[in-house]
């Protein structure tokens, strides 16, 4: 199972960004389909963003695309998160996992994915 480690939460003003990072325990990282979900208090944990093991594709929850870019850098086992022009509603905590190896395909529910990091807090103010 692959280990994962959120950072780069934190506090920002409405209109500001931040760049989240998910690191990987193993060198296995770039076999998987990756993605990035949130989950604010009291709601379900919900799809964000993800991305095809290869590069090829990427996908986001509507209210988020044109603001927030997902990509990863394989050499470095690493899953990012470009968030841009925060909103209050995007405070949440925000949580990367691992999808399907080997997929092209990125499903946007949390029940496919198998190993999660432990979370980073996103709280933007108004």
């Amino acid at each position: 199972q692959v280990q994962l480690v959120e950072s780069g939460g934190g506090l920002v003003q409405a209109g500001g960004s931040l760049r989240l990072s998910c690191r990987a325990s193993r060198r296995t990282f770039s076999m998987y389909a990756m993605g990035w979900f949130r989950q604010a208090p009291g709601k379900e944990r919900e799809f964000v963003a993800g991305i095809s093991w290869n590069n090829g594709r990427t996908y986001y929850t509507d209210s988020v695309k044109g603001r927030f870019t997902v990509s990863r850098d394989n050499a470095r086992d690493t899953l990012y998160l470009q968030m841009n022009s925060l909103k209050a509603e995007d405070t949440a905590v925000y949580y990367c996992a691992t999808g399907r190896p080997y997929s092209d395909v990125v499903s946007f529910q949390a029940a496919d994915f198998r190993s999660w990091g432990q979370g980073t807090q996103v709280t933007v103010s108004s």
